[in-house]
């Protein structure tokens, strides 16, 4: 599956298949109209969409949806894309221009020194 990328309203039917596992169709667009507004055929559509892209499975009888990438690897990808087009893909670039304007706490700093120090003995391998 390559770089799947999603837009908000994808991502707002994904976060319900995240949080439930799996749920119907018709339920999807129910809780949908309730906190967004979406008219069922435009739920149903964002659904197709998402189908198509490989992000939800089908199953049959009743049109259930299952989550078919995980919320984390999403993250991965738009993290990545954020970087790429804002930062030139550099982590550092982001990290220094976004700490500089933030206040951190002392434990803020201790927890990213902890972050820092683990990916300096276990630096993270990518697949």
């Amino acid at each position: 599956m390559g770089e799947m990328r999603l837009h908000e309203g994808e991502l707002n039917v994904m976060e319900l298949l995240w949080s439930n596992k799996a749920l119907a169709a018709r339920d999807i667009a129910k809780i949908i109209k309730e906190y967004i507004g979406w008219e069922k055929n435009t739920t149903y559509t964002v659904i197709k969409r998402l189908i198509n892209k490989g992000a939800i499975l089908r199953e049959d009888p009743g049109f259930i949806c299952k989550a078919n990438i995980s919320k984390r690897k999403i993250q991965n990808i738009e993290t990545q894309a954020l970087l790429n087009q804002m930062y030139n893909g550099s982590i550092s670039n982001f990290i220094t221009g976004y700490l500089a304007e933030q206040k951190l706490s002392a434990s803020d700093i201790s927890e990213l020194k902890k972050i820092i120090s683990k990916q300096q003995s276990h630096p993270i391998k990518y697949y």
